[in-house]
């Protein structure tokens, strides 16, 4: 999926009412994270992750890896919070211009 310069900008000003869904410590992408990352991009499409990996090559490598294993797509980062989008085809909650 690409997102035009437009498209993003849209989702990137819906980005900041946001609060964080998905928490990431310690312990990295487990299962568990992904399973709940999965109901929440299914359910929001757009989704806040806080990623508490103070390293900042480890913490961009992970966002990496979240957007690779989720299908999803990097919005933009912001400290340690990034903001992913993937839109759900069978229900649709975020009408992009």
């Amino acid at each position: 999926m690409s997102l035009t310069k437009n498209q993003l900008k849209h989702l990137r000003g819906l980005c900041h009412s946001l609060n964080p869904v998905v928490r990431i410590g310690q312990k990295g992408l487990t299962d568990e994270v992904l399973s709940e990352l999965e109901i929440a991009l299914n359910h929001h499409e757009l989704v806040k992750i806080k990623v508490s990996v103070d390293d900042r090559e480890a913490r961009q490598k992970l966002i990496e890896q979240i957007c690779a294993q989720s299908g999803s797509e990097k919005i933009q980062v912001i400290g340690k919070t990034v903001s992913v989008y993937r839109r759900n085809e069978s229900d649709p909650v975020i009408e992009l211009p």
